[in-house]
């Protein structure tokens, strides 16, 4: 059968005590909503109808992706917003999955759950429910005698043994397609003047329809985002939820409380993540690496048997058998080739170190070629920016490059060439020379094998 989905996600949210609406806070480093629609097109394989308030334009900007938006003008509650999809979706498909952007915890495996069920259910509907002891604000699932659901009670409206009902009504719905578009209009007002799909159960209960219950054994699922508190609460289970899985996997966290992967980041087998460490964005690790303590990576491809010790490190490329830090800053555009060694507190910006090269310590290196085996003393400089535009530094194979040495640039430094401390070289260095002083000046040429 064929499945759209639809993601409600026009709430205000007053509780966030915010002007951003609710569903467009962060969780992961990624909004809200966003949880929800990805979740809705790798469950039903259709991009979602996704149900927004005016500041429609706010949603467009923050998701990427598949996803077609639907303006409710007026927030007059769920029902009211589903009706506002009726022209998109009507006829399109056989079933419609209905979830809430603001319970962005449910999985892939759970929506797919109970859409299985309703595609064998004979009835009208299914529903996501929760035995719980903290209700968590849920409507309460009423049963009759035989046990068959026979409504959905709001925990406000609840009477006091109502409210002692642990089975808790998730919000999340599969309907057949043809029977939602027909009975979204006979939805009545509430007293508040808007319109519940929860009152959907009580018009296919009075049509002798019995209502399909898939079960949720993992109560993280059904955290609802209301407030901030309730924020921080979904990104502790998000963070243990990622941790556990690449544990399964076959890396190890030395504190998983303390590590924080985003839900892009892809790690290989035997690589050891140490306390107070981030790997954020579109990050690949690869195997047997060793990352933290106090380690930031973003954006970033790492290769085999890499160490990086206390750095941050932002949209760069380490290939195999890199160490980095304690202390260093690798920067957009960095490129370390196998074998490189960049020592505490190196910074390293748009530039590409050949294999085996070194930088010690207290340099900064950017926009820069750098020779496979080149040595950069402490406290080398690329003096790349004239105030106007950046220039390039040349440093080449098996450069030794002396402490404290200012390369003023556009500037080569030759193969096997040669700098003294606190050399100022302002102009081309011819390979296997030695240059000294400020302006640095050639003293004597190389023989090959002195080197």
């Amino acid at each position: 059968m064929l499945c759209d989905s639809l993601v409600l996600a026009a709430g205000l949210g007053t509780r966030m005590k915010s002007d951003r609406p609710k569903t467009l806070h962060e969780l992961g480093n990624r909004p809200l909503v966003a949880w929800s629609v990805d979740a809705c097109h790798k469950a039903t394989g259709r991009p979602p109808f996704v149900v927004v308030g005016p500041d429609i334009d706010l949603y467009r900007a923050a998701i990427s992706g598949d996803a077609e938006f639907v303006m409710q003008e007026k927030r007059l509650g769920t029902g009211h917003a589903a009706m506002q999809a009726e022209a998109l979706l009507k006829g399109k498909s056989d079933l419609v999955l209905v979830v809430h952007a603001d319970m962005p915890l449910l999985r892939i495996e759970t929506l797919r759950c109970l859409i299985e069920t309703q595609e064998k259910h004979d009835g009208v509907l299914s529903l996501l429910a929760m035995h719980a002891e903290s209700s968590r604000g849920f409507g309460r699932i009423l049963r009759n005698t035989k046990g068959d659901i026979s409504g959905i009670v709001e925990e406000a409206h609840a009477s006091p043994k109502q409210l002692e009902i642990r089975e808790l009504n998730m919000g999340a719905y599969c309907y057949r397609a043809e029977w939602l578009w027909e009975h979204l209009p006979k939805l009545k007002q509430s007293p508040k003047g808007e319109y519940y799909l929860t009152d959907l159960v009580e018009l296919a209960v009075k049509q002798s329809s019995t209502i399909g219950c898939v079960h949720v054994a993992d109560e993280s699922e059904i955290i609802g985002i209301n407030t901030r508190e309730h924020l921080a609460e979904a990104e502790t289970a998000l963070r243990q939820r990622i941790n556990r899985d690449w544990m399964e996997r076959g890396v190890s966290l030395v504190d998983p409380a303390t590590t924080y992967i985003g839900h892009e980041v892809q790690l290989d087998a035997d690589t050891v993540i140490l306390p107070n460490t981030h790997l954020e964005g579109s990050t690949v690790i690869g195997k047997s690496c060793r990352l933290g303590p106090n380690t930031i990576v973003r954006a970033t491809t790492i290769g085999d048997r890499c160490h990086v010790e206390s750095s941050v490190v932002e949209e760069a490329v380490l290939e195999d058998d890199v160490h980095v830090g304690p202390f260093a800053h690798l920067r957009r555009g960095t490129h370390l080739c196998q074998g490189v060694h960049v020592g505490n507190f190196g910074e390293i910006k748009n530039s590409k170190l050949g294999p085996g090269a070194k930088v010690g310590h207290f340099s900064y290196v950017g926009d820069a070629t750098v020779g496979p085996g080149a040595n950069i003393g402490a406290g080398t400089i690329t003096c790349n920016y004239d105030g106007e535009r950046k220039h390039h530094t040349e440093i080449g194979e098996n450069a030794f490059i002396g402490s404290d040495t200012m390369l003023v640039a556009p500037v080569r430094v030759g193969v096997g060439a040669r700098t003294g401390a606190g050399a100022v070289v302002t102009k081309d260095i011819p390979d296997h020379s030695v240059a000294v002083g400020a302006p640095a000046r050639v003293i004597r040429r190389l023989k090959e094998e002195d080197e």
